[in-house]
């Protein structure tokens, strides 16, 4: 054999060394807890409901100060017309603001600015430990103290008095902080997290069924949950085996007296004005012979920088270093050494769509949709696509608010579910198709449904066979059975994890799941330009999407089987050695996933590809130079 074979197969065999040494499980390991029962599994959920008002709470809390060290600052030598200018700005940005109170500490004077359509105003200026908390801020404030009072129950609302003295001791001012933001929290949560039945039945005609029948289930608790499809009942999906005519659909519209279709690509969504599913399905079977029937499934919530850093790779985001636990455990700010992404690279976050105004969240969309409302843009009104996009890319080093996971990597927000949290099998599926055709490279689904639906898996496969990394969360009902999309084989499937890399108790489990990532009471942003905490698969989910937005931005060359590949060889190893159904093949670990894709080196693919994309750029060179 010659020398230069021997030298090359000597270089393939040390290739595959490497491969092995990189691919070992490590030995870390936590204790796998027993899921908990029903009774506690609630109490254990109550806990992280309350945890995520309480964090959300403090994030407001700072938030409101780096607001007001800001006016101080930009304010610093305006006039009176430009303070008003200015603060109308920013009342009409953050509805949050309640009142603000600018302080001259020279002369003594100081005017109030209030959000006239408030209409707590009235009941919140006679309100006795209101005024004297504002009293006890402006004496703070002529000694050059700051002040922030405790929360205070006024009406269905809490609010608190925060004041700030300028650094020159000219100017303070002090604002009287609405927390509405806790309320919704509070709800948010209380449906995120399925402690209450929800959907509520009644709504949109929509019927509770065991998972893989159509037989009734009454969802009484939250738990209940588990158990239960949710679809709607004058709907069916269909497929047929061949096209139809003008004739059989106008004959098909009469028989079960259509209200309205919807058609994309071979598959129908009929709604019928006085038939059920069962009768529905009846009737196409019979007269019909389509490819298959299914319901029609309802889908849940699961919920210009300074490229500078500080030392460690520590960001000058607020509320990074004292509530973003989730970046440093994941080794993000350490892989950002390696790769901060690419705008080439496009995450779509098929939701409830995103506050397009949000100021962390400035620049960082691509053209998005709205499938509930294709007339308006794909706005947030519920605020579970805000967080999950600010997960994913809210601005990093900014001196506001949160870090994303990367720094230049879009979001394409595709709204599917509407002001309820929820949304239909053709919703989620038309979403997919949408991101796909429009360029997403990923797409995070932080939504679920124990229905497997052939439409959904349509949709999916069209995703996948188009190269397309799909990630979505299991849910959180702590339970074992299979929800979907995460569970289709083309689905990237994420459980959740707390700050000690212990499963979240609320976080469902199987062997179909493919690697865990923090889940618990995580920062981002929030509708109305505001932060909140909140807990679910839903916030483990985007942290996937982010990293294989990361993983593609260094290495564009990978499909997205290798892709999902790597990702679940680079992980930090918990629970059983190697793959357990806890915490799958363990929780991402960003740098080390990075560095296998090959950013620490001058190529564009990772080592366990070297040998076959080596023999690809061959065969590119020889097609090129050899007719």
């Amino acid at each position: 054999m010659r020398k230069n074979n021997w030298i090359y197969l000597a270089l393939i065999a040390a290739a595959f060394v490497l491969v092995i040494a990189l691919l070992l499980p490590s030995q870390d390991k936590n204790n796998t807890a027993e899921p908990p029962a029903p009774k506690q599994e609630q109490q254990l959920k109550q806990q992280y409901k309350s945890q995520d008002v309480q964090t959300t709470e403090r994030l407001s809390r700072m938030d409101a100060e780096q607001h007001l060290q800001n006016m101080l600052t930009a304010l610093k030598l305006a006039d009176e017309a430009e303070i008003t200018s200015y603060i109308d700005k920013l009342q009409s940005s953050h509805q949050q603001l309640h009142t603000l109170i600018w302080m001259n500490l020279e002369d003594g004077t100081s005017k109030s600015y209030s959000l006239e359509k408030n209409k707590q105003k009235p009941a919140l200026e006679k309100n006795q430990q209101l005024m004297s908390s504002i009293k006890s801020a402006k004496q703070a404030l002529r000694k050059h103290k700051s002040y922030e009072s405790n929360s205070m129950l006024l009406g269905e609302e809490k609010y608190f008095v925060v004041g700030q003295p300028a650094l020159d001791g000219k100017h303070a001012v002090v604002a009287v902080m609405s927390q509405h933001i806790l309320n919704d929290v509070e709800e948010h949560q209380r449906r995120n997290l399925r402690m209450i039945p929800y959907p509520k039945e009644g709504k949109y005609n929509v019927n509770s069924v065991l998972p893989g029948s159509l037989e009734g289930i009454k969802v009484k608790t939250g738990h209940d949950n588990q158990n239960a499809s949710h679809y709607y009942e004058n709907e069916i999906v269909i497929r047929f085996k061949e096209n139809l005519s003008t004739d059989k659909m106008e004959q098909i519209k009469k028989d079960i007296k259509v209200d309205h279709v919807h058609k994309m690509g071979e598959t129908y969504v009929f709604k019928s004005k006085d038939k059920d599913y069962e009768a529905l399905a009846s009737y196409f079977k019979k007269n019909w012979d389509p490819m298959y029937t299914e319901p029609h499934y309802l889908y849940l919530t699961n919920e210009t920088s300074d490229d500078k850093l500080r030392s460690g790779n520590i960001p000058n985001d607020l509320l990074f270093s004292r509530y973003q636990w989730n970046l440093p455990i994941t080794e993000t700010n350490k892989g950002w050494s390696l790769s901060r992404g690419s705008d080439n690279v496009t995450i779509a976050v098929v939701d409830t769509g995103v506050d397009l105004d949000h100021p962390d969240l400035e620049g960082q969309f691509v053209e998005g949709f709205n499938i509930v409302n294709p007339a308006e843009k794909p706005y947030d009104d519920v605020g579970h696509g805000t967080h999950v996009a600010g997960i994913i890319s809210a601005k990093v080093n900014n001196n506001e608010g949160v870090a994303g996971m990367t720094w230049y990597n879009k979001v394409m927000p595709v709204k599917v579910l509407d002001s309820s949290g929820s949304g239909t099998t053709y919703a989620v599926a038309e979403g997919i198709i949408w991101a796909t055709d429009h360029g997403a490279k990923v797409i995070n689904m932080s939504l679920g449904n124990y229905a497997d639906a052939e439409f959904l898996h349509d949709a999916i496969k069209y995703a996948y066979d188009r190269d397309v990394v799909l990630i979505a969360a299991t849910g959180n009902d702590n339970t074992e059975r299979p929800g979907y999309p995460a569970a289709y084989p083309e689905v990237f499937a994420v459980s959740a994890t707390d700050a000690s890399m212990r499963r979240a108790d609320f976080s469902n489990y199987g062997d179909y799941v493919d690697v865990v990532a923090p889940g618990a009471s995580i920062a981002s942003t929030y509708p109305g330009n505001q932060y909140a905490a909140l807990s679910g698969t839903s916030m483990a989910s985007p942290h996937v999407a982010a990293l294989a937005g990361l993983i593609r931005s260094v290495n564009p060359d990978l499909s997205n089987e290798e892709v999902m590949d790597l990702m679940r060889s680079s992980v930090i190893d918990l629970g059983d050695p190697g793959y357990d159904k806890y915490f799958g093949y363990g929780q991402i670990d960003v740098y080390k996933a990075l560095e296998k894709a090959g950013a620490n080196v001058k190529k564009d693919s990772p080592l366990q590809f070297w040998p076959q994309n080596l023999r690809n750029k061959m065969e590119d060179t020889v097609k090129k130079y050899v007719k």
